[in-house]
């Protein structure tokens, strides 16, 4: 069953119009691109020249990049929609079928209705006010970046469409950090939402951000005397302190929902702000979060809870009943008690159907929701956005860098499957040769075009970062050959400092002397390269989007390989959010 046009209405899907053969063989050219400029993908810009990345390059390639602009790079390589382009020397054309095929194969980055921003950085609804979006309530703004606002904005409006269209009003949000999304879709939206991150400070910030928008609800009750504010509160969304693990089977996901038990975070504080401590109670002293293991298991006390819902959830299309019921839960400041619920009856009730959501899924995470999506029945839809490509296992890195690994020792884990990587999914792609994706492609796949473009247009001094970090790993290896691509981490406004500056902040960090000798003659013809740097990151660059679009277009096949159709939707505001596909998808009932 696909995606209804009202879930996804006014935006480009040009991923969703080809056909399953047309996947597969778009696919097909991937490979064969990316195999062909594979060097490209797979090299570092910190070893430009100690690799002499440069002359990797054919000969005619040099001689029209080297004389550049940074605007004109960003015209004549990056910008795919750029209309008249005007070039200063006659190009080869192996480097314009180089140009064409990587924007070709690419799926569009813009919504068809999204303008172009020329003067502002941000989508329309920030123009009044640049922290705050105009489109989203004041209550759901709080604590939360404009970036943030715009994506909860418009993945929670998806959500909530997709919900519709299946007749749902459940959600699990994977991954849910502070709970931004989270409070949107079940506040704002009024759905029934499970959220469940692993890092137990996050939940414990999502919790206390759900009682004060609750104490923020009871507030503006009082003051507007307002009958349907009562039934607000009753969409309390349940927050799981839980690490997903991507060799659990479906079941142990939903066990893993199911199992939990309160969480008692130290003394009992007030949600509103106050100095005062309350009065010491059972009730308020509950956080509203819970716990499971990596694979549900949990301690002997644990009471099994029907898992996203007590007896304050109801749909909204019962919310009309029982008003008293529903003013007397707004009442409380504190979210209700999970552990003074009644588990017996909730326990009684079958696995209830919901949709799966993940807003920048890290790594394997995101393979593994849509793994769950595919194998889970109760699980009738999904909206999939990615990121951290680099942290995607596959059979030549299974245990990338920056992985997540189980909290748990591996006796508690339970009904592991056997391992699947990350990518690529789906039987086809895996079948294709050359298909690898190195994990420095992949790292790249996460960069922001739209930002390198502007960054060109206004002749930014950001730009000469990558020079400077190119040749102080030249000076690291005189000094220690056996030091390669050793992380510095961020030099704090590294652009405005003169390179000698940067490489006595920098030296010690690989354990050099930062007083370490630095030929000036050398320093100098380096610096006076810094445009052929800039020139081939960009050529680099130019690939993110085609790596990106082949990892999105497993994962498309993989779908379809199990019987479900997707769309692939450009959500986001790339300007504004780099990461800003939505993998979308919906199963028939039964």
């Amino acid at each position: 069953m696909s995606v209804k046009a009202s879930a996804a209405e006014g935006v480009q899907r040009s991923a969703s119009s080809l056909s399953a053969k047309q996947h597969r063989e778009l696919a097909q050219r991937l490979t064969a691109f990316l195999s062909h400029y594979g060097h490209l993908c797979d090299s570092y810009i910190i070893e430009f020249f100690t690799e002499d990345l440069w002359h990797t390059l054919p000969n005619t390639w040099q001689s029209v990049l080297q004389d550049l602009t940074y605007p004109q790079i960003a015209d004549l390589l990056l910008d795919a929609t750029c209309g008249e382009r005007r070039y200063p020397s006659v190009w080869p054309l192996s480097l314009l079928a180089f140009r064409s095929t990587a924007h070709a194969l690419a799926f569009p980055r813009e919504c068809r209705q999204q303008r172009r921003m020329a003067a502002s950085t941000k989508p329309a609804e920030f123009l009044e006010n640049q922290s705050q979006s105009c489109l989203l309530g004041h209550m759901f703004r709080k604590h939360v970046k404009p970036k943030k606002q715009h994506e909860i904005r418009k993945l929670g409006t998806l959500v909530k469409q997709l919900c519709d269209q299946t007749d749902c009003s459940r959600v699990v949000d994977v991954g849910s950090g502070q709970g931004h999304l989270t409070r949107f879709l079940s506040f704002g939206l009024r759905l029934s939402v499970t959220a469940i991150e692993a890092d137990h400070t996050l939940v414990a910030m999502a919790s206390k951000f759900d009682g004060q928008l609750l104490w923020a609800l009871e507030k503006e009750k009082q003051k507007k005397s307002c009958s349907s504010l009562h039934a607000v509160s009753q969409f309390s969304p349940r927050h799981v302190v839980g690490w997903v693990n991507p060799n659990a089977s479906w079941e142990a996901f939903i066990k893993q929902l199911n199992t939990a038990t309160c969480v008692y975070e130290g003394p009992p504080t007030p949600f509103r702000p106050s100095k005062k401590r309350p009065q010491s109670s059972e009730h308020q002293g509950c956080s509203h979060v819970v716990q499971t293991s990596c694979c549900g298991s949990t301690d002997s006390d644990t009471r099994s809870l029907d898992f996203d819902f007590t007896s304050q959830h109801k749909s909204s299309k019962n919310e009309s009943q029982d008003e008293s019921s529903a003013g007397e839960c707004c009442s409380c400041v504190q979210p209700v008690c999970h552990k003074c619920a009644h588990p017996e009856e909730n326990s009684q009730r079958g696995i209830p159907d919901f949709v799966l959501t993940g807003l920048h899924a890290c790594g394997d995470l995101s393979v593994t929701l849509l793994r769950h999506f595919v194998n889970c029945p109760h699980v009738r839809g999904i909206t999939s956005v990615s990121c951290c490509y680099m942290k995607i296992t596959t059979k030549e890195n299974p245990a990338p860098p920056g992985q997540v690994e189980c909290p748990t020792p591996p006796t508690l884990c339970q009904e592991l499957l056997p391992s699947e990587f990350g990518y690529p999914m789906s039987s086809w792609v895996q079948g294709l040769p050359g298909h690898q994706l190195s994990y420095k492609a992949r790292e790249g796949a996460c960069h922001a075009v739209e930002d390198y473009v502007r960054r060109l247009r206004e002749e930014s001094e950001l730009l000469r970062t990558h020079c400077y970090r190119a040749m102080l790993e030249t000076f690291i290896r005189d000094a220690r050959p056996d030091l390669r691509r050793e992380g510095i981490q961020t030099i704090r406004k590294a652009h405005l400092l003169p390179f000698t500056e940067y490489a006595r902040l920098g030296l010690p960090r690989v354990g050099l002397p930062p007083g370490l000798p630095l030929d000036p003659r050398r320093v100098e013809a380096m610096l006076k390269q810094q445009g052929r740097v800039v020139a081939y990151f960009s050529l680099v660059l130019l690939m993110a989007p085609v790596v990106e679009t082949l990892v999105l277009l497993d994962r498309m096949i993989y779908l379809q390989e199990n019987g479900v159709n997707s769309q692939l939707v450009p959500l986001f505001d790339p300007n504004f959010s780099p990461r800003n596909f939505v993998l979308v998808a919906l199963k028939s009932h039964g």
